[in-house]
């Protein structure tokens, strides 16, 4: 019994490390996304670039996942088999219409809105996990999340000229699109490899997203060249592992604690931005809270398994 015990505060605790692995990579992901968006928007739609992003992030998961199974006696056929539904569910709330959402939305909406609403995606987590999860919110874990919104509101300037237009509230669907997903994947990671679950999502995505293009007439690649195709690469590469390591910390760890963690690779694109682009540093108070938060959220999910 001890021994279990042991073993299962372990798991715990490397799912803690996962996330924050996940949020360093969330925060360089971010940043690399918006070269290629400012790219892509020369010759094609958010759609398509979406799309192929995707696609690209779906082909490296599922040789990820041949890899691992040859290596692997036991491929899981059975779990996926026994759990279709709540794969097809991840990919349809999760791989496909979230994103249409988000980076038509990001198109109407101001980049300061768009940010602090993708941001409020660990409160609505929050409530979700508690009632359908029954995770426990102690006090670190409310403590920690009052610092990341104060802090996300500190370096989005403010909420209080906040617009909600026909972009803003496509975000925010988005973003509750998601929320939902991390709590069906939760469930479904109980009984399913992480990493088939997201090959599931991101392979099971496209498909929908590319009969949405194709249904919608915009899936258009004329003057496309090497240096779009390059910004494909790259933004699919940081994608697969960023949802690689995402389902195995969540996982292992508690979807509040996974999720708080995660704010903190806002930081990370603060600083990639600031240092590389030249655009003005953020404001240092938001990024002391959030910092503080992701802190916090960290050191609650180390401490819950001696807690539980």
């Amino acid at each position: 019994m001890g021994e279990n015990r042991f073993d299962r505060d372990q798991e715990h605790r490397t799912g803690v490390m996962l996330a924050g692995c996940t949020a360093l990579i969330s925060g360089i992901a971010v940043f690399i996304n918006g070269y290629g968006v400012r790219a892509w928007a020369e010759v094609s739609d958010a759609t398509t670039y979406t799309t192929l992003k995707n696609a690209g992030a779906g082909v490296i998961l599922l040789a990820a996942l041949a890899m691992a199974n040859k290596k692997s006696r036991n491929p899981g056929a059975t779990p996926v088999r026994d759990n279709w539904r709540g794969l097809l569910l991840i990919a349809i709330i999760g791989g496909s219409i979230p994103f249409v959402l988000f980076f038509e939305g990001l198109a109407l909406a101001t980049s300061r809105d768009a940010a602090f609403i993708h941001k409020t995606l660990v409160i609505w987590v929050a409530m979700l996990a508690v009632v359908f999860l029954r995770e426990r919110l102690g006090r670190l874990h409310v403590a920690a999340l009052a610092l990341l919104v104060i802090g996300q509101v500190a370096i989005s300037g403010g909420v209080g000229v906040f617009d909600a237009g026909a972009g803003e509230l496509m975000i925010l669907a988005a973003t509750l699109f998601w929320a939902v997903e991390t709590v069906v994947a939760k469930r479904v990671l109980d009984a399913v490899p992480p990493l088939t679950v997201a090959v599931s999502r991101m392979v099971g995505g496209v498909v929908l997203l590319l009969a949405f293009g194709i249904a919608r007439g915009t899936l258009g690649l004329s003057g496309v060249g090497l240096e779009h195709m390059v910004w494909i690469l790259l933004t699919a590469l940081t994608l697969s592992a960023y949802v690689a390591t995402w389902y195995s910390a969540l996982s292992r760890a508690p979807a509040i604690d996974v999720t708080a963690i995660l704010v903190g690779g806002a930081i990370i694109t603060g600083l990639l931005e600031a240092g590389i682009r030249g655009i003005a540093f953020p404001p240092a108070l938001g990024l002391v809270l959030i910092a503080t938060g992701a802190l916090l959220a960290g050191v609650a999910g180390w401490r819950r398994p001696r807690l539980a």
